[in-house]
This record gives C-alpha cells, sequence and structure tokens, in this order.
C-alpha cells in the first residue's frame, strides 16, 4: 500500500485529512501558499507530518489529496506541477462553489448540469488520475463518523480503475461503505450533492449527517 500523501491545500478538509492518514500511520505533507497557517497544526501533528510548497507536497506524495477551494483548484494544481502530479492518484475533495452566498441555504455552482469541476481538471491534467471523493461530507465527519451501527456512503468517480480501487481502501480505513459511480462524468451527479449535504446546515445550523445508498 501507497503510505506518502501528499495534500494540496491547508485549510480545514486538509488538515482533517491529514490528520486522519496520520492516525493511520501515513506520512504526510501539506503544501501551503503560507507556512505559517500551518505552525499550529504542525506542533501538534507529531511524527510523519510535514509541511511545503504545493510542489513540494505533490512531488511527495504517492497519493494526493486536493483539498483547496473549488475556485482555486487549477492553479494550485498548475502550482503543484504537472510532472508531479503524472501517472498519481488524486483525492478530488473539491467543489465547484461560486462566491456569491447561498440563495435560501442553496449553494450557486460556477459549473453547469452538463459539467463539473473535476471534469475540468482532469481534462486540464489528463496523465493524472482523478477520483473524486470526500465532496459532499463535513469536515468534522471525514474520519471515523459515528452513525452507530451505519455507516455512510462515499460515492466515488474516476477513468482510472486502479485509481478507484485505492480510493476506495482509504474511504473503508476512514469508515464508510464506497460506491463507484463510474468514470469521470459521473462528478457532475455527485458534486451537487454537497449542495443538498449544506442545506440542513444553512437552514438549520445542523451539520452532522451523511448520505447512505439503501439497497434491497
Amino acid at each position: 500500500m501507497k503510505k506518502k500523501i501528499g495534500i494540496i491545500g491547508s485549510g480545514t478538509v486538509g488538515q482533517t485529512m491529514a490528520t486522519g492518514f496520520l492516525k493511520y500511520g501515513y506520512e504526510v505533507k501539506i503544501g501551503t501558499r503560507d507556512l505559517t497557517k500551518l505552525a499550529d497544526w504542525k506542533s501538534t501533528a507529531g511524527e510523519g507530518a510535514s509541511i511545503g510548497s504545493f510542489a513540494e507536497a505533490a512531488q511527495f506524495g504517492e497519493i494526493i489529496v486536493l483539498a483547496t477551494k473549488g475556485s482555486a483548484a487549477l492553479n494550485a494544481l498548475q502550482l503543484a506541477g504537472k510532472a508531479n502530479l503524472s501517472d498519481k492518484t488524486i483525492i478530488d475533495t473539491t467543489n465547484p462553489i461560486a462566491d456569491t452566498p447561498p440563495e435560501n441555504g442553496v449553494l450557486n455552482f460556477f459549473t453547469e448540469l452538463n459539467d463539473s469541476l473535476m471534469e475540468r481538471l482532469q481534462n486540464a491534467f489528463p496523465e493524472a488520475h482523478f477520483v473524486k471523493a470526500f465532496n459532499s461530507i463535513g469536515g468534522s465527519l471525514m474520519i471515523n463518523p459515528d452513525f452507530g451501527t451505519e455507516k455512510p456512503t462515499m460515492f466515488i468517480c474516476g477513468n482510472d480503475q486502479k485509481a478507484k480501487d485505492e480510493v476506495a481502501e482509504i474511504c473503508i480505513l476512514f469508515g464508510f461503505e464506497t460506491e463507484d459511480m463510474g468514470t469521470v462524468e459521473a462528478a457532475r451527479a455527485i458534486e451537487p450533492l454537497c449542495m443538498l449535504w449544506c442545506i440542513p446546515g444553512f437552514r438549520e445550523n445542523k451539520w452532522s449527517h451523511a448520505f447512505r445508498l439503501l439497497k434491497r
């Protein structure tokens, strides 16, 4: 199993994912534009944790986690460098959230129904293997969420089966059941789950829920 994780993005999602990987014995390097932003995290993260630039994190990681704002994702990957991303699995946690306020609790996206942010990123970096995951649940529930006997569902998609298998193993490790929804076009359906997940939060300040796919 690949054990070196490079994280592009130093916000809540990036730090949460990093802490989760460290919990299970991975080595993690978080890439950031501002190293001082991670001083507190680094001081408590323990052995196996390091920080650097986007390019240094991408070069370090055998698997990459993209954890920036959706509007900053393309630029962050450009700074990471195509060569550092080539032939690597990229866990894409981003959503194409527009810089406008929600309308009655519903987020605005800068993509359209027949488009997705992950498709744009995959087209821009064709040698990388993007897998959409961890985009439709809050940061506090990303690592081993406790819903009693029920495990929430993590919907994933991407063009490379090996990459999806790697991400599925991580999802299971982090306490989720995984549903592979197919190729990159499925991100058009998975990314808007973020909208649905956020509505109870914006309307009722309720943020402790998750999706589960029921089968019979």
